[in-house]
């Protein structure tokens, strides 16, 4: 058995729907305390765009968890009240099952992702979890700097879907990207200038009090977003 991990997006249309998924950010605790096969799950909310935003979008909320084998996130997904509830309550719903390929550094105190077996990254899509809790000290001089890295994602070619997700907005955020392979990735994240100087001023300035850098292989995908298949496996 290979640990992997889940993250799963939730839509929703409705002003009551919102209002349902906003409380469930405390009500799905209950749901998912015991769960056979999770190691760690992480309830957030997301930001409006694409990227880091202090703005939040009350349409999108998110679901992460590792697992000790795909049987049983299959197994939970296929069979649980709490995802039979969210079906129940959204418009639109997407999960990618993904093996870790990198990781480095932690979240909240410890590093909740366990490498794979050695993947070839070849000429297969890639998924980026880069996370951090910004310093209070530094919050304003952080969002002021976001834009310029953020602008381009909008319309980089080789990005297939990206959000912005936080447990804790302005202080504890993430976003989640998926690209079309390994060297398209590379080249936003190294090439780009916006991008570059986010990097450098993130060393330089030391805005955050911890981060972490995850790299997936998304393997599956069930469901669609935006009324698309934003993976082909």
């Amino acid at each position: 058995m290979q640990p992997i991990t889940t993250i799963s997006f939730f839509k929703y249309d409705s002003l009551k729907s919102k209002f349902w998924a906003f409380k469930m950010m405390q009500d799905a605790h209950q749901y998912l305390k015991k769960i056979k096969g999770q190691t760690s799950y992480k309830l957030m909310g997301s930001g409006a765009g694409l990227g880091f935003n202090p703005l939040p979008d009350w349409s999108v909320y998110s679901l992460l968890q590792t697992w000790t084998s795909e049987k049983d996130a299959v197994h939970f997904f296929e069979s649980s009240e709490l995802i039979e509830l969210y079906k129940i309550h959204t418009i639109e719903t997407c999960t990618l099952y993904m093996k870790t390929i990198l990781t480095k550094g932690v979240w909240n105190g410890e590093n909740p992702f366990i490498s794979s077996e050695k993947v070839d990254t070849q000429n297969i899509p890639i998924a980026v979890l880069t996370r951090a809790t910004i310093k209070p000290s530094l919050l304003f001089h952080f969002w002021s700097s976001v834009p310029s890295s953020q602008k381009q994602l909008q319309t980089y070619e080789g990005l297939l879907f990206s959000k912005g997700v936080a447990e804790i907005p302005i202080f504890q955020i993430a976003t989640f990207s998926l690209w079309e392979n390994e060297e398209v990735m590379k080249s936003f994240a190294y090439s780009h200038n916006g991008h570059k100087s986010a990097i450098k001023k993130t060393r330089t300035l030391k805005w955050y009090k911890e981060e972490m850098f995850t790299r997936f292989y998304p393997f599956k995908v069930e469901g669609t977003w935006e009324g698309k298949q934003i993976l082909t496996t």
